[in-house]
């Protein structure tokens, strides 16, 4: 579908002029002479992009920019105006405005900013739609993922949060299941209780079980007075076991007996201490091999993985990058005040090209160093790190055996965008496909 521009300026034979160079480029352009139709074509609700003078009767373009953003804050609107009102233009970007341009006009320079505004745009609907399905049906509000896979993490999450099974998360280093479990208990009847997370492998074998289950005053060394373990605090609640393959053999025994029996005691106490927490553990290992390797009791695997959830690695799921690095880069300027408006299609290609062993963390550390450093308002391939740059095979595609005809396509259409430097033109002649059927298919991966 073709996007559709609104140009507005009361000198018609610039009016005119942009309307034949953007229907060339593609699009699908109206015009209105002044300020106040352009809002009221606006307020119909279908204009993706306007361009605007400043200076203009009935309504000027900040007064119409004003309106239009306060009913469609993600409109992106390109300002149009003379040297003498430089100053204005600036102020308007202040206010909203996607950019700027003087007057007389580079048609090439505008044809490239209408493109990136109209990407932009769509990323932030997109990441702002996806959004609100997730507040809507299942609050995961920092969990983002569109993708098949992910669509069944929150389908599974939907369905075990309101009961007291425990759950095992499965998932490489990075892949955000401490986000999975803060979601469980979030959405469980037990959201206003106690929930209080362990990082097992963070802990000394020596220092675990007392953190855990909690010691008597002397029980000791150091033991200087007694101390209430995590299952204590967290009772009534839940408590989230991270990396739960790294605990010893001695604990597990003691960590099965909390499950069966719902009791423990306290390091060098005699006292039964009952508990009624609920279980939710992750680990980045297998635990049947540790179990065959006789590093972990199988009686408390089974007792612990009740429900499991795979968190798939990122790069199984490339279509959920866009949404994270318009996420990533709306949280890191707001975190270090700067505005940044968002990333070009290379750059974002080169981002879902690049394999990420360190999955969704490794994705915000780069995103919040570049965001960090750059002097642009636009994130551009040139400042992305040269390792996620660095490509072994530039000139040809490796497809995987097993992957859907839709997704071998996919992977085939972004290359070649890749391949031809982003030019879309080039792009759908050596695909042999018309422009339309090209910014449609980029529009339905979440690039157009």
């Amino acid at each position: 579908m073709k996007a559709k521009l609104l140009i507005v300026d009361d000198e018609k034979h610039i009016r005119e002029g942009l309307e034949k160079a953007l229907s060339t480029d593609g699009y699908d352009v109206e015009l209105a002479s002044d300020g106040k139709d352009a809002l009221e074509r606006i307020e119909e609700g279908d204009i993706d992009l306007v361009i605007t003078d400043l200076k203009m009767p009935n309504l000027s373009g900040e007064e119409l920019m004003r309106e239009a953003l306060d009913k469609f804050p993600y409109l992106p609107i390109i300002i149009l105006t003379g040297h003498g009102t430089i100053e204005n233009a600036v102020e308007a970007m202040r206010n909203g405005a996607y950019d700027y341009l003087t007057k007389p006009l580079n048609i090439d320079k505008l044809s490239l900013i209408v493109n990136r505004a109209l990407e932009n745009s769509s990323l932030k609907r997109q990441y702002r739609e996806l959004l609100n399905q997730l507040k809507k049906k299942y609050s995961f509000e920092n969990i983002i993922g569109k993708s098949t896979t992910m669509k069944q993490v929150f389908e599974t999450i939907e369905q075990v949060a309101p009961s007291r099974a425990n759950v095992l998360i499965y998932g490489e280093s990075g892949t955000g299941k401490e986000m999975i479990a803060d979601a469980i208990h979030h959405n469980s009847p037990r959201r206003d209780r106690s929930y209080v997370k362990v990082h097992c492998a963070a802990l000394p074998e020596t220092l675990l079980e007392s953190e855990l289950f909690g010691h008597e005053k002397g029980s000791f060394t150091g033991a200087i007075a007694r101390k209430r373990g995590r299952f204590e605090l967290a009772n009534t609640g839940t408590i989230f076991l991270d990396e739960i393959g790294e605990i010893n053999i001695q604990t597990q025994v003691k960590l099965l007996r909390v499950i069966q029996e719902r009791e423990f005691e306290r390091v060098g106490g005699e006292e039964p201490i009952k508990v009624d927490v609920r279980i939710i553990s992750a680990t980045n290992k297998s635990l049947k091999e540790e179990i065959e390797k006789g590093n972990f009791r199988e009686d408390l695997y089974y007792r612990l993985d009740v429900v499991s959830i795979h968190v798939p690695p990122l790069r199984e799921r490339t279509d959920d990058i866009p949404l994270m690095v318009h996420k990533f880069i709306e949280e890191v300027s707001a975190e270090n005040n700067k505005e940044i408006e968002g990333i070009t299609n290379g750059a974002l290609q080169a981002l879902m090209s690049y394999k990420w062993p360190g999955n969704v963390r490794e994705l915000r550390n780069v995103i919040e160093s570049i965001v960090v450093l750059t002097k642009s308002k636009v994130i551009t391939e040139q400042e992305l790190p040269s390792y996620i740059l660095a490509k072994d095979e530039k000139s040809s595609l490796r497809v995987p055996a097993g992957i859907d005809l839709a997704e071998a396509e996919k992977r085939f259409i972004l290359f070649t965008l890749e391949n031809t430097g982003g030019n879309k033109t080039k792009a759908s002649e050596v695909l042999k496909i018309g422009r339309k059927t090209l910014h449609r298919k980029l529009a339905e991966y979440g690039l157009g």
